[in-house]
């Protein structure tokens, strides 16, 4: 099934399913490199708990039924607790994964708080190579404290390694990941939202692996495009790779995904640079990817 990431905010409760009893019931995790993470219960196994599992169910978009579940046995270990280990296969659809417990054999779901989370192996993701398709898993804390694993599954991914950024243009450093640069017709595309089908289009410096390519946006060029529009509202300019001429071939959006980092958007914050009569500046979106948005200066 081709899942769409669910772009809802974490402050949404699930107040049809959300049956929590235990507000410091906790799980600790750990991620590592290759995608398993493993969850331990922090309290030890009571007889209330028969058979109990983790359930990990994918956040459907407002108004929409819950379509994924994914479920995980949990077991004994040494030390009277229990956990569960989820596995680097099968792959989970993107988007947002939300952790809750099973007791027992028809028993009310409960949603888990984060204990510790390990995600030490996740922090240089970014040094190694992923093939196709791209599977990334972070566990994190929601806005309103429980635990979730944020996902990605994509054919292919632009990795953003290194973005400078001056008052009149931004250089991108990036690397893909399950896919390779043709030696010609490889192209960057800056497409504009809105339906209106604008394109902005330039020339990668490819290296000679094949992989790891550099860009300059200038933001002069964006500005003359925002014309008109100036004072209707902010442009955003979504950012992808064309790895070479074959028909068919989808852009490969470019982004950070391969790190211990879910939520990039509030967290790297680039200058706003004033350009004439609108301002420029670079961000992530709520997806990780990298965007241009471009507006009015009074807005």
């Amino acid at each position: 099934m081709n899942t769409q990431p669910d772009k809802s905010r974490d402050t949404t409760r699930d107040k049809t399913r959300d049956t929590t009893h235990d507000a410091h019931l906790r799980v600790h995790c750990t991620a590592a490199a290759d995608g398993r993470i493993t969850f331990v219960l922090q309290q030890p196994a009571t007889a209330a708990l028969q058979s109990p599992q983790l359930l990990l169910r994918l956040r459907p978009k407002k108004g929409q039924p819950e379509k994924l579940l994914h479920v995980l046995d949990l077991e004994l270990a040494d030390d009277s607790r229990l956990s569960a280990v989820l596995e680097p296969q099968p792959t989970l659809a993107e988007g947002r994964w939300d952790v809750y417990l099973l007791p027992a054999p028809g028993a009310q779901r409960q949603r888990m708080r984060p204990g510790l989370r390990d995600q030490r192996a996740l922090v240089d993701g970014h040094t190694r190579d992923h093939p196709s398709p791209v599977a990334v898993r972070i566990p994190y804390t929601t806005k309103d404290g429980y635990l979730a694993v944020r996902t990605w599954l994509r054919t292919a991914h632009a990795e953003v390694e290194r973005l400078d950024v001056t008052d009149r243009s931004m250089t991108v450093r990036a690397r893909l990941h399950g896919a390779t640069l043709a030696e010609t017709a490889a192209a960057v595309r800056l497409r504009r939202r809105g339906g209106d089908g604008v394109v902005r289009t330039l020339g990668p410096q490819a290296e000679s692996d094949g992989r790891a390519f550099s860009f300059t946006v200038d933001y002069e060029e964006l500005a003359a495009d925002h014309g008109p529009t100036a004072g209707a509202g902010a442009r955003v300019w979504d950012i992808s790779v064309q790895p070479g001429p074959a028909a068919g071939t989808p852009p490969i959006r470019i982004g950070r995904l391969l790190d211990d980092v879910a939520d990039r958007k509030e967290i790297f914050v680039y200058p706003t640079a004033a350009v004439g009569d609108v301002t420029v500046r670079p961000y992530f979106t709520v997806d990780n990817d990298l965007s241009v948005e471009v507006a009015a200066a009074t807005e």
